[in-house]
């Protein structure tokens, strides 16, 4: 067998694999898994069997991949316009615009949404359901090119991963998982605005009107920094339910951080304070998720 030959077509097969990969956007999709599972965790109630969190995690993972994959699918051609989505799979031709995607996105987000109905409950898959729906179609279709607080909507879709978590240890919700799903909500703004802010640019010439692009860089920084601090607040309000010290640590630590960075990008935006501030509620999130994941075992 001449080994020489098949080098290429296994290095082939490996961009295919990354194309695909990246096409679904799984690396987001594990985050919103995570904050499913989180939501599982703060619910009080009887303990999930493993079945359960196995059914919630790829069910949340694989909605949250279709309307991923929709996303780019729809916005292939804006992509082109801009330096970050230049080199997706759908604009570069890696991967073709074919609409047999738009079947198999049906398929996943349609056996995500059964699966979790059968094994977990009713609730459970309808906020399944809506995290996907207002990703790929409120935010992508029907907000995205139309107004300046499209993010502040789609950021629902985080929102519903950890209600379809607490739905499955009780339907009824209790305050916590509530309290961790607004946190979710207005945690996005900050996050993406950042990012905004550090590729505005790229906003504008492809016609996206990102709040950066709407009021201005610096306007838009100082908006960052009062919906940062209102998130500190929000992440604080469970301490009144429940929440116990590990949770405070997390929330104060991973909060004040951020608003220190997004007070650095209000006194100084530039696409380093932006990029700072973008990351600094990364860290943010995943002191939070974790510092409530393990309160939620303690208690």
């Amino acid at each position: 067998m001449n080994t020489t030959t098949l080098k290429p077509s296994g290095r082939h097969a490996a961009q295919v694999a990354r194309d695909v990969i990246s096409l679904f956007k799984l690396r987001i999709g594990v985050l919103i898994m995570v904050t499913a599972l989180v939501g599982m965790a703060v619910s009080p109630g009887p303990a999930p069997g493993l079945a359960q969190v196995l059914v919630l995690a790829l069910s949340v993972l694989i909605a949250s991949a279709s309307a991923g994959a929709f996303n780019q699918y729809v916005e292939h051609e804006s992509d082109r316009l801009m330096a970050r989505t230049r080199g997706r799979a759908f604009v570069t031709g890696a991967l073709p615009h074919h609409p047999a995607w738009l079947a198999l996105m049906a398929v996943l987000l349609a056996g995500s949404v059964g699966a979790a109905w059968l094994v977990l409950n009713a609730m459970a898959a309808l906020y399944v359901f809506l995290g996907a729906f207002f990703y790929g179609v409120v935010y992508t279709l029907w907000l995205k090119r139309r107004s300046a607080l499209n993010i502040v909507v789609g950021g629902l879709a985080g929102s519903f991963a950890v209600l379809a978590g607490a739905a499955v240890i009780d339907p009824q919700l209790g305050p916590l998982p509530l309290l961790l799903a607004l946190v979710l909500f207005l945690w996005t703004p900050p996050h993406f605005w950042s990012l905004a802010i550090a590729n505005r640019t790229d906003y504008e010439e492809a016609g996206v009107p990102m709040l950066p692009v709407v009021v201005g860089p610096e306007r838009a920084a100082r908006i960052v920094l009062v919906s940062t601090v209102a998130l500190l607040v929000a992440s604080l309000l469970p301490l009144g339910f429940g929440a116990g010290p590990v949770y405070a640590v997390g929330a104060l630590a991973g909060g004040l951080h951020f608003v220190h960075k997004a007070w650095l990008l209000a006194r100084k935006p530039s696409r380093a304070t932006a990029m700072s501030s973008f990351f600094a509620s990364l860290v943010q999130l995943s002191v939070l998720l974790v510092a409530a994941c393990i309160d939620g075992f303690m208690r």
